[in-house]
């Protein structure tokens, strides 16, 4: 492990005016050597895409995402000194806005230009929820990446935010796309339907901004995380995932169970 480090603060933000500003901001010093062992990450850690992969990966096989403290009635605070006592203090997972909120942190601690915007998930219908119903992260190195540990069964590795190709992860295919005054990035079956996915924009967002719609996924009868509790993160194999009572164990070509 990379012994020479010590806590590091967040660094100032830079990069473009466009982003200028907006970078995350912490009150306390990220302990930067117990996160990567919380996740399990040895590599390089100079501000690249190969290590933004590295870590990317390693977050998601090591952090679940999980909605326990809901059913607990245990409030989550957008507060990024929270998320990492819980995450990597008490070793545990969590949903959307803990999950990539902290990772930001950790990003931009290390020096990577990143910045956190607002992102409307898809609803399998053809529309999008309301406006902050996700966080997503946008990372600008060399080339311009899209970032997300905490979005359940999605891209396991960063996805080239100016790529409007097929980006193809263990045979799944992500799809970028202008969509009027924004971008969606949507997962599509071998069929062209659409199976997952969201709209964002470019805009900048502070993570205060999310507190709203983390109210309403905490609290609302409407909201899937007050309906059910879950558990999955991702193996080399595929995921495994607790809902409810039910064990589901997913493989790259498929799935097994439920079980219970």
């Amino acid at each position: 492990m990379h012994t020479d480090m010590k806590w590091l603060p967040l660094r100032s933000g830079h990069g473009s005016e466009r982003f200028a500003g907006v970078a995350p901001t912490l009150d306390f010093m990220i302990d930067v050597p117990a996160y990567l062992r919380r996740i399990g990450y040895d590599g390089p850690l100079a501000p690249a895409s190969d290590t933004l992969r590295g870590l990317h990966l390693a977050h998601l096989l090591a952090v679940p995402f999980e909605n326990f403290d809901i059913h607990l009635g245990r409030p989550i605070v957008l507060d990024e000194a929270r998320f990492f006592d819980k995450i990597v203090g008490e070793r545990r997972g969590g949903f959307y806005y803990e999950l990539n909120g902290l990772f930001a942190a950790l990003l931009h601690a290390l020096g990577f230009d990143v910045t956190l915007h607002s992102a409307r998930v898809y609803d399998g219908d053809g529309r999008y929820g309301q406006e902050f119903d996700h966080l997503v992260l946008v990372v600008r190195l060399q080339e311009h990446w899209l970032a997300d540990v905490g979005f359940g069964e999605s891209f396991r590795l960063p996805l080239r935010l100016d790529e409007r190709g097929d980006q193809v992860q263990d045979g799944h295919i992500y799809r970028i796309r202008d969509e009027g005054c924004g971008l969606t990035m949507l997962e599509h079956g071998e069929d062209g339907a659409i199976l997952d996915g969201y709209a964002f924009t470019l805009q900048p967002r502070r993570l205060e901004e999310f507190a709203g719609m983390c109210r309403y996924h905490q609290t609302s009868p409407e909201s899937s995380f007050t309906q059910k509790r879950i558990c999955s993160r991702a193996t080399p194999e595929g995921r495994v995932s607790l809902s409810d009572d039910r064990l589901i164990i997913t493989d790259l070509g498929g799935a097994h169970g439920p079980y219970g």
